[in-house]
């Protein structure tokens, strides 16, 4: 199933869309222009990785700093051990779309997921 996210033209490079899905997922737009998805809760803690800082094609946790590869969803920095699901990004007419992956969420430890503005 391809969920939609939003038009290419409303995502500005170096910028992310979180989709709030159970668990959500986030939309990032490198500045070279190419498009990731992965699960948007950072597996350390509760925190969204949409309010993360972009660099190239990696994410840092707004919280305590890991790092994760958009591409595979690997631990670039801890203190993160556990690595974030990757999703498929589908553009269709203009439109970017998302094919959640079947794979188990790593999900952190507790649970309420955690903006960089306070709990969700």
């Amino acid at each position: 199933m391809m969920i939609p996210v939003c038009r290419l033209a409303d995502l500005p490079r170096g910028e992310a869309f979180r989709l709030d899905l159970d668990p959500p997922v986030s939309v990032f737009h490198t500045d070279d222009g190419e498009l990731f998805a992965i699960d948007d809760t950072c597996t350390h803690q509760d925190a969204s990785l949409a309010d993360g800082w972009l660099e190239g094609r990696a994410v840092e946790c707004p919280l305590h700093a890991s790092s994760f590869d958009l591409r595979t969803g690997a631990v670039d920095a801890p203190p993160a051990k556990r690595p974030v699901r990757t999703h498929e990004i589908v553009v269709v007419e203009g439109v970017i779309h998302v094919r959640l992956s079947t794979d188990t969420p790593g999900l952190p430890p507790c649970g309420a997921v955690r903006t960089a503005d306070g709990p969700a």
